[in-house]
């Protein structure tokens, strides 16, 4: 059985290298400062509309607050991995155009440490540039116009080690130490001119995420559980370089520039839970502090962001060998996003509704999830865009047990 376990784990890693090169979206909204800034779990937490700061759960990875992997079961290993599939349909003045994408979204780990200590480290993006724009511009001495094309492509990503510390039997905190690194590279090309100017920039930053949570039973089969993180303002440097190459991509001009800088805000998030075991209802909120930074460029600014989410759950149990494991789980959840992003004095919004199922092996050892997300984002007016998407996301989790000699082996 072990043996199949691992087959199926190396088969998955491949499926994600294949899915980290297909890229499609050509959004508008991923032009601006670090890019498009990731706001969803691509966890089991996906189909309660990635609710889940105030939740303690010991059958997943829940990266939404680090104290909550105090509560990850002794003598377990976890490991999982997140697809996402999307499609979007871009409408606007004289605009009608769709687009999909296939993507790595998450790689997890985690276990218990000690009785009281649990650990989590994974890697996921964290922001995404994806975009193409085309514009008419004018060569001095001449009348006539000609198709200037912008790209820009890459994104950062978010590595991390997370901690949880269980310090009684209701109150728990966790600290999630990130590394937000990755490349921003912006192309422009002017008319039929074979050259292309290249901006390319990266940045590798560490980044902070305190959490706490707390739970107390309300009644004999209900249990509340309450939760709170703070991320931490973080001032990255970003690296540049101008590059003028051909279209093979040989370079004739390089130019080491100065650094640029970007400033991520302080988010503070709270949420709760409340459960029987069966029946699991969850809330949150986050809000980014944008105002304090008057971070702005040409016709955009950033104001604070705010984010509501909520989703119930309801959980099958079977048996296994005489012991109770999960079953059957069915999840819906609703999310609204006020982006902090404002083009055109026109706010951004973004609200979805999710749908989530989860089946386990005959052991309980692999879980299948898979979880539906639609949407809309942004509007038409002031000549912007507006995306409705359909998302689809594939969760694979593993749990194997450490440290103990199993019966048939």
């Amino acid at each position: 059985m072990r043996k199949k376990i691992y087959t199926c784990v190396t088969a998955l890693l491949l499926l994600v290298g294949a899915a980290k090169a297909q890229h499609g979206l050509n959004s508008i909204y991923t032009a601006y400062g670090i890019g498009d800034l990731e706001t969803r779990d691509y966890s089991r937490n996906f189909g309660l509309g990635s609710t889940g700061i105030g939740r303690r759960n010991s059958g997943y990875l829940n990266e939404q607050n680090p104290a909550s992997y105090s509560a990850l079961p002794t003598q377990n290993f976890m490991f999982d991995v997140s697809l996402k599939a999307q499609y979007l349909n871009y409408s606007g003045d004289k605009v009608t155009q769709t687009a999909s994408d296939l993507n790595f979204k998450r790689l997890a780990l985690g276990f218990k440490a000690a009785r009281w200590w649990g650990i989590g480290a994974g890697i996921t993006p964290f922001s995404t540039v994806d975009y193409k724009l085309l514009n008419n511009q004018f060569i001095t001495g001449t009348g006539n116009p000609v198709t200037a094309t912008t790209t820009g492509t890459g994104g950062l990503n978010r590595a991390y080690i997370s901690n949880g510390f269980q310090l009684n039997k209701h109150f728990s905190v966790g600290v999630s130490t990130g590394f937000l690194f990755g490349p921003i590279d912006i192309s422009q090309t002017v008319g039929s001119d074979s050259l292309a100017t290249q901006h390319n920039q990266y940045t590798f930053k560490p980044n902070f995420t305190a959490g706490a949570q707390y739970v107390t039973k309300v009644s004999k089969d209900w249990q509340l559980g309450l939760g709170a993180t703070y991320r931490f303002e973080t001032h990255m440097k970003l690296q540049q370089k101008l590059n003028i190459v051909n279209q093979d991509n040989v370079p004739y001009y390089t130019e080491q520039l100065a650094p640029g800088s970007f400033t991520l805000p302080a988010e503070f998030g709270g949420g709760l839970s409340l459960t029987n075991g069966t029946i699991t209802w969850v809330a949150d909120y986050r809000h980014q502090q944008w105002n304090t930074l008057n971070d702005k460029g040409l016709n955009y600014y950033y104001q604070d962001g705010q984010r509501f989410s909520t989703g119930i759950e309801y959980a099958m149990s079977r048996q296994y060998y005489n012991r109770p494991i999960e079953g059957l789980i069915l999840q819906a959840g609703f999310s609204y996003n006020k982006s902090p992003l404002v083009i055109k004095n026109t706010t951004i919004h973004d609200v979805s509704g999710t749908l989530g199922a989860s089946l386990p092996s005959k052991t309980g050892q692999l879980r299948y999830y898979i979880g539906l997300e639609a949407g809309q984002r942004g509007s038409t007016s002031n000549g912007l865009i507006k995306e409705t998407y359909v998302n689809a996301v594939f969760n694979f989790s593993l749990r194997d047990i450490w440290f103990l000699k199993r019966l048939n082996q």
